[in-house]
């Protein structure tokens, strides 16, 4: 734990895993003095107690929010609207709101009316994740290099974002502010839409006729592999993000489309040029996000194998230097 706690008291409303990977990141970052959390199951709830990463779990979003002065909402973001108005007359003044959803307009439409004068409200998005959802699936480390976006509304008080911000800064995260419309326009092309494309490769090959089930699972090559991880994130989470930032999402798979058609074109016609163009541009994407420590430029990404030799293996087809 490091120096004085920058909020007393954090109450942290749905604990999936970014809800649990806030309380762990905090705990051992010293950045609040007390977590209090609550999940809508009383399952979920007793498995937050049994993971101890709360210093108290309580039964209702209003009891979580009473002397907090950060909540930070980690619930689909269709869902976002009636719990503001749920928790909204039980916040204490002076306290900030947050949220960790993946859309940004629709929440602050969703939630400003029913946060009270007095209170801060500062969306947040850490755009941080794994395929993987619900209590146990939390880890202290999941915001470390990440970035974490917030889209305070104009007539937000500096000194409430930068508090937020020094707080999401402890637990590892880069930040950044851009307004909220902005936010969904970068996030349906970099997020929303290679979701939506995933789902739809995924099941396209589950549909498919003539390859089997257990011919997918498979021969899983490492591109549709890679895939499948992101089609396993939460179906719920993902539907609201969908129906929520409609406009771009539409937008940029519009552009998309139209991209799909000309490479649809060069491959029935034979265009190798046009092929390769687009792919010589599209590395220098993947290069650029490794040069700026967003990805790991190791073979496999990344990905352990301890099964195998940690020694470099034999390359005879390699050449001498």
């Amino acid at each position: 734990m490091s120096g004085q706690p920058i909020f007393n008291r954090l109450a942290l409303i749905g604990v999936g895993l970014i809800g649990s990977s806030i309380a762990h990141a905090a705990r051992a970052q010293g950045a609040a003095g007390s977590i209090v959390a609550t999940a809508r199951s009383a399952a979920t709830r007793r498995r937050v107690a049994e993971l101890g990463f709360a210093d108290q779990v309580v039964e209702t979003n209003a009891a979580a929010v009473e002397g907090a002065d950060l909540v930070i909402v980690c619930i689909p973001v269709g869902a976002c609207g009636a719990v503001a108005a749920e928790i909204g007359p039980h916040l204490a003044p002076g306290a900030t709101v947050s949220d960790v959803g993946s859309v940004k307009g629709a929440v602050l439409r969703d939630m400003a009316p029913h946060i009270p004068a007095g209170v801060h409200f500062v969306p947040a998005h850490p755009v941080a994740g794994t395929e993987n959802s619900g209590p146990d699936a939390g880890f202290a480390e999941l915001f470390v290099n990440r970035w974490c976006i917030l889209t305070p509304p104009p007539d937000a008080e500096a000194a409430a974002v930068e508090r937020l911000a020094a707080f999401w800064r402890l637990l590892g995260a880069n930040v950044d502010s851009m307004p909220a419309e902005h936010h969904d326009l970068v996030l349906g092309i970099t997020s929303h839409l290679p979701h939506l494309i995933a789902y739809t490769i995924v099941g396209t090959a589950e549909e498919l006729a003539q390859v089997t089930r257990s011919e997918v699972l498979r021969f899983s090559a490492g591109g549709f592999r890679d895939f499948t991880r992101i089609a396993a994130s939460d179906p719920t989470m993902w539907r609201d993000v969908f129906l929520a930032n409609k406009d771009a999402v539409l937008e940029m798979l519009g552009r998309f489309s139209e991209d799909l058609s000309t490479l649809t074109r060069a491959i029935r016609r034979g265009d190798g040029d046009t092929l390769f163009d687009h792919f010589t541009r599209t590395r220098a994407i993947r290069r650029g996000i490794v040069e700026i420590g967003q990805d790991s430029p190791a073979p496999d990404f990344g990905r352990p194998h301890p099964e195998l030799p940690h020694e470099p293996l034999p390359r005879p087809y390699a050449a001498d230097d």
